[in-house]
């Protein structure tokens, strides 16, 4: 299969995939990702745009009943997917790591791996495990052909979960959801309000309880952070409905980590809702004061423009949101 082959399907697929639906977006890709490089396993993570840390995992990997593990593992003894400049395919698993004797248990994986991310943040990092051989270098080349186009797909995901939904109905987080993690990652307990938030995260059957994947992942920041491998907060903010994000963060308590689940932050939202729409930092700035209820003649003051400058940047920003008047902008960003 040519490089334009996997490049024309893999666009038709974004195309065809529903932009609003980024777990049908990834299976799209994968479905045609698969006819060109063969994997027999894979984990693909959204991240939070300025923490890295993973969000809403769709993965098929052969060691799910101990997920735990595998995460804590590949948050500390991986080559981490910030680690090489985003787009070029790279193997995480060091020889004798723990890690790879971890995997090693289940056979004989080769694991690739492809951070999808642009100047706007990082979106999501992909690791494909193949068994019984190993990934080419031509299997490195077309993986890392996916990068542009599935990157602006991903933000673009992510700009669409601002949308109103619902008629503008909002589902105000209650702050209440706690989890309390051992030291291998294991809930030890939790909040009746936590489980319906992880459900909200990552949707399961009613017989079934939601896994606490996010948990897992904001667990093993810390742990990262704590042993010196990485400097991001041990923090999540991902969206669970149209309109609606929470914020997901694990904090040291004795040997135990504790990991809540509550609203995001407004100005958080601001500059997340900026990111995921491609803003400039200067069209960043005039969302954050429209948010904070400042006009044209303010914003000017402010920003040291005329107010001809701010209605052209204001032109821009509504192109760039597909919204029609700064009402539905600030409704938009601020989620009311």
């Amino acid at each position: 299969m040519s490089r334009r082959d996997l490049l024309h399907r893999v666009r038709r697929a974004l195309v065809d995939a529903d932009v609003d639906d980024d777990r049908t977006l990834r299976r799209a890709v994968l479905e045609q990702l698969r006819r060109s490089v063969p994997f027999d396993a894979f984990a693909w993570l959204l991240t939070d745009p300025e923490t890295t840390v993973g969000t809403s995992p769709l993965a098929e990997v052969p060691c799910l009943d101990r997920l735990p593990r595998l995460v804590s593992l590949r948050y500390t003894t991986a080559r981490r997917w910030t680690v090489d400049p985003p787009g070029v395919p790279h193997r995480p698993v060091r020889p004798g790591s723990q890690l790879a004797r971890f995997i090693a248990a289940y056979g004989a994986f080769d694991v690739l791996s492809i951070a999808f991310a642009d100047r706007f943040g990082w979106w999501a990092f992909l690791d494909l495990w193949r068994e019984g051989g190993r990934f080419s270098g031509q299997d490195c080349e077309l993986v890392g052909l996916l990068a542009d186009p599935v990157t602006q797909a991903l933000r673009r995901s992510r700009a669409a979960a601002f949308g109103l939904g619902d008629g503008g109905r909002r589902v105000a987080a209650s702050g209440q959801a706690l989890l309390l993690l051992g030291p291998d990652l294991t809930v030890r307990r939790q909040t009746l309000q936590a489980e319906s938030d992880l459900r909200a995260l990552l949707p399961t059957e009613e017989s079934r309880r939601p896994v606490p994947a996010v948990a897992y992942n904001v667990a093993a920041q810390l742990l990262a952070v704590e042993a010196g491998v990485d400097v991001h907060r041990a923090a999540a903010r991902t969206a669970v409905a149209p309109g609606h994000w929470i914020s997901v963060q694990a904090t040291r308590l004795d040997e135990d980590i504790a990991v809540t689940i509550g609203p995001v932050a407004q100005p958080e939202r601001w500059n997340l809702f900026c990111s995921a729409h491609g803003l400039s930092d200067r069209e960043t700035e005039i969302v954050c004061h429209l948010a904070e209820g400042a006009d044209t003649h303010t914003l000017a003051e402010r920003l040291h423009l005329s107010e001809h400058t701010v209605q052209d940047h204001l032109k821009s920003v509504f192109a760039k949101t597909a919204v029609n008047s700064r009402r539905e902008l600030v409704a938009r960003a601020r989620g009311v």
